[in-house]
């Protein structure tokens, strides 16, 4: 198996917040370079070496940084996916850095071409199934087929959170439903719901990347037309595109995320849904789907539907 060893570039006061996101992204083992600690490590023993090494001396000018490793298999393709997408989001009272990622390849292969021997057609439900591109499928009567590329955007099927998602947005959907996704990603569930009968879809995702890749998708199934709209923004901070996405509420929201940023967001989700409205929250750790479920029922939400796999849980609201 082939592994990534993943850096993300941090301050020391930004280390134990990094690492909590990195946990909420289920990585749990961490190693940190603390270029603080190792010059107060220096400074309180070199006076008994006559020596030290070059190297050592270094690692007290490093930028701090928190490593981690990922193997080479769908599930690690899908959690550093949502890593990238999710990191420009993340917030603080204190200052993080550069929050930049550096990956190195334990074997030569790369992850962009090699992940994909992993994806085949992943059968959501009777009415949809997601195909690869490269990947040749013949739907069941009455089934469609979502074609796919991800590239390096979260969301292929295969993962827990995704799949949660598209069943429960599978069972909400209705013919001429408007549709927005927040935190498009690769515009798998914006795309589901046109195929599965809304009229008009709407995607929004902070990562310029995604919202490319969404595009490509869209085009890929041949409904990149006036009906489907990609945006590229963060509502909490673009009144702007809040405005924009405001002017008229939508029938079905879905938020494929995590905890902190639907959490951050649930105003804006209310606001953004008409009453009576549907949304899905996905992305979340089951340890805190009572803590997300219970700020949404805050802002007036009504929990109807929660949906759990392995360690992840959806949850589907309607707006009183």
């Amino acid at each position: 198996m082939n592994w990534a060893e993943i850096s993300i570039a941090t301050t020391t006061e930004g280390i134990e917040i990094v690492n909590g996101f990195l946990m909420a992204h289920g990585v749990s083992s961490v190693m940190i370079e603390d270029a603080n600690d190792f010059k107060s490590f220096l400074s309180d023993t070199t006076v008994h070496w006559d020596y030290v090494e070059e190297s050592l001396m270094a690692l007290s000018e490093a930028e701090t940084k928190i490593k981690f490793y990922l193997p080479d298999t769908p599930q690690g393709f899908e959690t550093l996916s949502q890593i990238r997408t999710d990191l420009p989001s993340l917030l603080a009272d204190v200052d993080l850095g550069t929050l930049e990622i550096n990956i190195s390849y334990r074997e030569e292969e790369e992850w962009e071409t090699a992940w994909q021997k992993y994806y085949h057609p992943i059968e959501i439900s009777d009415r949809l199934v997601i195909v690869p591109e490269w990947e040749t499928y013949t739907p069941k009567e009455g089934q469609k087929a979502l074609l796919l590329n991800p590239g390096m955007a979260f969301g292929t099927g295969s993962h827990q959170t995704t799949k949660l998602c598209l069943q429960l947005l599978d069972q909400a959907v209705r013919p001429g439903d408007r549709l927005l996704d927040m935190g498009c990603g690769s515009g798998i569930l914006s795309i589901a719901a046109r195929l599965l009968g809304a009229d008009e879809v709407t995607g929004v995702d902070i990562d310029q990347l995604a919202v490319k890749i969404a595009g490509e998708n869209a085009a890929l199934n041949g409904i990149m037309d006036h009906r489907f709209t990609l945006y590229c923004g963060d509502v909490t901070e673009d009144q702007e595109l809040a405005n924009k996405l405001g002017e008229a509420p939508y029938d079905l929201i879905t938020a494929n995320i995590v905890a902190d940023v639907i959490k951050g967001m649930k105003s804006y989700l209310y606001r953004f849904l008409r009453p009576q409205g549907t949304l899905i929250v996905s992305g979340i750790i089951s340890e805190r789907s009572d803590e997300v479920a219970d700020a949404l029922k805050q802002e007036g939400f009504i929990e109807l539907v929660r949906t759990e796999d392995s360690e992840w849980t959806a949850i589907r609201f309607k707006k009183e």
